[in-house]
């Protein structure tokens, strides 16, 4: 059998020379210091392509160089082994793991052998050795083996202490009653490159032979964390695979494993449609096979209906329109999308067979398999759909699939998002063969417009809501009884009022509506209106927000036209009518920022910098006296938030880049002000001779995670001739006061109530001496004080100050200032007790509001961030890499590092991920502290739509143990937080 190094093919594009000659530079020193260099020097002798190849990849993923390079032998011998036979040989290795009966050996063994397929599968793939059908049902084998070993060693290991008895020792899962299915990619056998593994853990209480039958529960909830621990946790040799038990009936209040009767229980009587849909790729994957198997044959009428089921395919779809179907009339954007939730991508084509197989698979077995691939070429044997869509929606899933390996094996990271960064859109793009970005963007925008367009063409057979919801008349001024009837069936509690206010419009009571053209445009959108809507929690709220916006409307032709061919756009109204009332407000004040809206690129990359300064300029270009400019800052600056929010409602920016476009936007407005201020300020007092300042954001703009509620901490520096200090004008102000009194002006220009309101809420606070400080500061006494006498707190919020407006020469000096500071030797015990009173300072002054007051809670973004400053303030001196102003920067770079120990990091980072894409939301749409009780049902579902979660109670459940995990990382990180701060 042939070798993989004979197999490979180059198809991997080369790097930059640089990069290549790095790699080859990096791979010989290794390979010389292992004493491999005659090995590898016949292999690459042999095969004229591999040295190139693997320089390719390399240079492309660190992952695979250092899974390589961390055992040159072992990487050797899988290049000169026939691939299926070594893979077949790891997984014979895998089976026999647990007859050690040692956990360590076992885990490192189960860890030994991850590295080993990841490395044997990513060389695979890349060069084009194995399709990518092969691939995924590897890995899928892999962990099929990896969870079976698992359970047997844990079940052996019962059996040895007398908690069970096993019907055959040397098969501990036969018969066990032990049953854990896997969903997802592992139940369809369609692992992904970095997958997480999704799995129900069962038993079944009359299989089990447990010793305490009073505790058999309580048993296999204990076995199951054993479970999750030996695949999951991270140790020096790595980690098997991140385990997730939340697709179990009821995450948030069932414990992690069930009994079969109370699973049952659930699903007849509970049991949702998504959980349908997501049932159809079940499979059992560990423990008793059989067991699983009967269980899951035993659901079969709950998955699979015997009538043809369209009525639940509106529940299944509305998953993925909740997702993103109000974008429906938007291009494709390839920078920062997701291949797998983004519009065009993986899980569209995955509901585009999943929903056929719902309609038609309770009357036809044929329709019941769980892969995408294999029930395309079913569904058009069986007439459902044609040859061509097969084809091409297959062609699309590959390239999908393959583009998300790259995307995971650059740094082993369970990713779906392409980056944002060009750079690093390049190397996904050589990894999937394309030498330009260009050519990859093209090839993949063409595949995702192919997927969104058979997507909709599914549905669009659909009977309109509209044809079957009963009477809608509102013509004449009589109310119609059955109007008033079908609006009551609809969700609306004030019918008659609703009737009332469509019939004005219809008789041209705005000025949108006098038109006739209006009017029939309305005329035809009206039914469509009222059942977008009715869908919302609270219908009567999102029509009265939608009626304000029309009587501000000054003309109605174009907006209505617009709804009536974008559905979609429709339902991003709807949704922020309903969920999100800072963005309501918006647009019923200023009707136009929906034109935006307009241009079919709104929905892809966000603008960059530039653009928006170019804007904003052309906006003040004509302003004559400053209070005009402070109104035009305020209408330009709420009008770009407003697109901002948007973005993050309809979910196509992330949270990060939301906060990056926040503070973006904020930093542009504050430098025209400055400048507008300033100007005028001259202009009554002069100027001080060499008078420089520096405006130098802190907080959330200094970090550049600002939500659309984040109020600015700023602090203004100067510095000027102290030889002559009065300044110049006719009314002349010595230089402290000249000073002082421009900071004023501009701390109004920002916050003061125009006819426009307020641009943003402005604290000065973190200045030296905070309130009792002179609100301006020189820029030696700033020095002196940061280097002589702050208090570690205030170290902590100097992590995040960045100048961002004002003379050049002095920002700069403000940077050397801070960089000095923070790179100063400090004690760790030090720095740990101030921080964990600090922590306990603000648990006592500013207690949180529960698990969803995300800043405050234990375990929340304070301990996060408390983690991030500790470790630039303990270690900036020795790392300087890690002194960044944002978070998740600071973090990473500890983590690389090795700072911040990877299981920390495992933690830290997906729920800092997590906290953010909650607060962006929940800024848009909760004016004060979030109650779950209080607020829409929309807004709990689009919550857990950010989390990637399929309800709020499963995201309620998460985010509490998620907020456990944080504060259990901060105190190993930190230390435990005291009861009350030390006096």
């Amino acid at each position: 059998m042939a070798s993989l190094a004979s197999l490979i093919r180059p198809l991997v594009a080369p790097p930059k020379a640089m990069a290549r000659k790095a790699a080859l530079r990096d791979l010989a020193e290794a390979v010389k210091s292992a004493d491999c260099s005659e090995i590898w020097s016949a292999l690459t002798d042999a095969h004229a392509d591999l040295a190139s190849f693997t320089a390719s990849v390399f240079a492309a993923s660190p992952f695979l160089k250092d899974t390589a390079l961390a055992d040159i032998s072992r990487w050797l011998e899988i290049l000169a082994a026939p691939p299926a036979a070594r893979f077949e040989r790891i997984l014979a290795r895998v089976g026999e793991l647990w007859r050690s009966g040692e956990e360590a050996i076992l885990m490192a063994g189960l860890r030994h052998a991850r590295a080993e397929v990841a490395l044997l599968v990513g060389l695979a793939d890349l060069g084009g050795v194995w399709s990518v059908e092969d691939v995924t049902r590897r890995l899928t084998e892999f962990a099929d083996a990896a969870i079976d070993a698992s359970a047997s060693f844990l079940l052996a290991d019962a059996a040895a202490a007398g908690a069970l008895t096993l019907a055959d020792p040397d098969a501990p899962c036969r018969d066990s009653g032990w049953i854990i299915i896997g969903m997802g990619k592992l139940g369809a056998a369609e692992l992904n490159y970095s997958s997480d593994i999704d799995l129900i853990v069962l038993f079944d209480p009359e299989r089990a032979r447990v010793a305490d039958r009073d505790e058999i529960g309580t048993f296999f909830v204990r076995l199951t964390r054993r479970l999750v621990k030996l695949l999951q946790e991270r140790t020096g040799d790595g980690y098997v695979f991140r385990t997730d038990l939340r697709l179990r009936p009821d995450p948030g209040s069932t414990p992690l494993a069930l009994s079969t009767p109370a699973a049952f229980q659930y699903y007849e009587s509970s049991g949702q449609n998504w959980e349908r849909a997501a049932m159809i790729k079940a499979r059992p994957v560990g423990g008793d096979i059989a067991a699983g198997a009967t269980f899951l044959g035993e659901l079969t009428p709950f998955v699979w209906r015997k009538y043809l089921d369209f009525a639940a395919i509106a529940d299944i779809h509305s998953i993925k329109r909740q997702i993103h179907d109000h974008r429906g009339h938007e291009s494709v954007a390839i920078a920062g999308h997701n291949i797998k939730l983004g519009r065009g991508g993986i899980r569209e084509i995955e509901f585009f067979v999943q929903t056929q197989q719902l309609i038609a698979g309770g009357r036809d077995p044929d329709l019941r398999g769980r892969s995408t691939i294999e029930m395309l070429d079913t569904l058009v044997a069986k007439g459902w759909i044609e040859p061509e869509a097969a084809t091409d929606l297959a062609r699309c899933y590959r390239l999908l699939r393959q583009v998300e390996h790259r995307l995971q094996m650059i740094a082993d990271q369970q990713t779906h998002t392409l980056p944002a960064d060009d750079d690093a859109l390049d190397t996904v793009a050589r990894l999937s063969g394309f030498r330009t970005v260009k050519a990859f963007s093209a090839a993949l925008r063409a595949a995702m417009e192919t997927v969104r367009d058979y997507y909709i063409r599914l549905f669009e057979t659909a009977p309109p809501l509209s044809a079957s919801i009963g009477s809608l008349v509102f013509t004449g001024d009589d109310e119609d009884p059955e109007t008033v009837s079908t609006l009551g069936e609809l969700g609306y509690t004030n019918p008659r009022e609703v009737s009332r206010t469509v019939r004005g419009w219809h008789f041209g009571r705005y000025p949108a509506m006098r038109s006739a053209a209006a009017r029939e445009r309305l005329t035809e959108i009206t039914p469509a209106l009222l059942e977008a809507f009715a869908t919302s929690d609270n219908a009567d709220a999102a029509f009265n927000a939608f009626d304000r916006l029309l009587a501000r409307l000054p003309a109605g032709v174009q907006l209505f036209a617009l709804l009536s061919s974008n559905p979609g756009l429709l339902n991003l109204i709807t949704l922020v009518m309903g969920t999100a009332p800072r963005l309501a407000d918006i647009v019923t004040a200023r009707p136009h920022v929906l034109d935006a809206l307009l241009d079919p690129a709104f929905f892809g990359r966000l603008p960059d910098r530039a653009t928006i300064a170019t804007r904003l300029d052309a906006m003040l270009d004509d302003a004559a006296a400053l209070e005009e400019v402070l109104d035009r800052i305020r209408i330009f600056g709420k009008e770009q938030a407003f697109l901002i929010g948007i973005r993050v409602i309809a979910g196509t920016v992330g949270a990060r880049a939301a906060g990056f476009a926040y503070a973006d936007l904020a930093e542009l407005l504050l430098a025209r002000l400055l400048d507008h201020v300033r100007a005028a300020f001259e202009a009554s007092y002069g100027r001080v001779k060499d008078g420089r300042i520096a405006l130098v954001a802190m907080g959330k703009l200094g970090g550049r995670e600002m939500t659309a509620a984040s109020d600015l901490d700023l602090l203004l520096l100067y510095d000027f001739d102290e030889s002559e200090p009065a300044s110049s004008g006719e009314k002349p102000l010595m230089g402290s006061q000249y000073f002082a009194r421009l900071t004023q002006r501009l701390i109004a220009a920002i916050s003061a109530p125009t006819a426009e309101g307020a641009l943003y809420e402005v604290d000065f606070r973190l200045r030296p001496s905070g309130n009792a400080g002179p609100l301006a500061t020189h820029i030696g006494a700033f020095k002196d004080y940061q280097t002589k006498s702050a208090w570690t707190w205030e170290h902590m919020a100097l992590t995040r100050a960045r100048p961002i407006a004002g003379d050049a020469s002095l920002m700069h000096e403000a940077s050397a200032v801070v960089a000095e500071v923070l790179a100063q030797p400090r004690a760790a015990k030090k720095i740990a007790a101030d921080v964990l009173d600090m922590r306990a300072l603000l648990e006592s002054e500013k207690p949180a509001e529960g698990p969803w007051d995300l800043k405050q809670a234990p375990g929340g973004l304070i301990d996060i961030e408390f983690v991030a400053q500790y470790l630039q303030l303990v270690h900036g001196a020795a790392h300087p890499a890690i002194l960044d102003t944002e978070t998740e920067t600071v973090l990473a770079a500890a983590s690389r590092a090795g700072l911040l120990p990877p299981a920390e990091a495992e933690v830290l980072l997906p729920s800092l991920r997590l906290f953010q894409r909650l607060t962006q939301i929940l800024r848009l749409s909760v004016g004060g502290a979030f109650s779950a009780d209080a607020v829409p049902k929309g807004l709990l579902a689009l919550l857990a739509r950010a989390a990637e979660l399929p309800d709020f109670a499963t995201l309620d459940a998460h985010l509490r143990a998620t907020e456990a995990d944080v504060r259990a990382a901060f105190v190993r990180i930190i230390g435990k937080v005291p009861p009350k701060p030390r006096a």
